[in-house]
């Protein structure tokens, strides 16, 4: 369920793995996770205790995403895992993709608006065709390589498209990874898998899981936590 207020949608999802509510400060609304013995009455009065901090959070989280770099226009070097992503202007009077020798080149009209948010729109509906198809090549099989190195076990591998993170991890042992961890250097792909992985053993972020976190990461997990962080998905 969800609804309104001064910080934009609110989504409440219930959990029975939760003890306390929960509040995850977007950049356009809150993810409220409620305990089964919880109420969204409950929730709402607790959000309006810690209402500096949200508002602090999302301002934070609106200068980061104005600093984006992925806002695209023939200036762009984009790498991602396999692949180089370059824009030109040409005398197309459509936009073109095409992925030759690891580099996606997408040409577009010369007299294109590439800040108008359509324009954003149609090139990554484009880069992300190839993101997913890369990542449903790579990922599964990388998962599958690590599992086996530090014998984990997990049911499944889905790739989606989240943009609110990186990767989760179900009950049932499935393991949801983000086609946008392409954009990520191949370590912190590795940590985000792993960080999944160790979810199978511990399906929280306790202290045990962290435990297992320093086991697979030769004790940098937090080091490679703090990494990640300076990372976001497109916009």
């Amino acid at each position: 369920m969800s609804s309104e207020n001064i910080f934009g949608k609110i989504e409440f999802i219930r959990s029975e793995r939760a003890k306390h509510i929960t509040v995850r400060i977007l950049v356009d609304g809150l993810r409220v996770t409620l305990p089964h013995s919880a109420t969204q009455e409950q929730a709402l009065k607790f959000i309006n205790t810690i209402q500096h901090k949200i508002s602090t959070k999302q301002e934070k989280l609106r200068r980061k995403e104005n600093e984006n770099p992925t806002s695209l226009d023939e200036n762009t070097r984009l790498q991602t895992l396999t692949f180089e992503i370059v824009l030109k202007r040409t005398s197309r009077n459509d936009i073109f993709f095409s992925l030759k020798n690891d580099l996606l080149t997408i040409e577009f009209p010369e007299n294109t608006d590439c800040s108008l948010p359509l324009t954003q729109k149609h090139f990554w509906n484009g880069i992300n065709y190839f993101l997913r198809k890369e990542a449903k090549r790579l990922l599964p099989d990388r998962t599958k390589q690590l599992a086996g190195k530090f014998g984990f076990y997990y049911s499944m591998v889905k790739i989606q498209s989240s943009k609110s993170r990186w990767g989760s991890c179900s009950r049932e042992r499935s393991i949801n990874l983000s086609f946008y961890l392409m954009l990520l250097p191949s370590h912190l792909i590795d940590y985000v898998i792993l960080h999944e992985l160790c979810h199978t053993k511990e399906m929280n972020h306790s202290e045990k899981f962290w435990k297992w976190m320093d086991k697979v990461t030769d004790g940098q997990s937090k080091e490679l936590r703090a990494e990640l962080k300076k990372y976001s998905m497109p916009t």
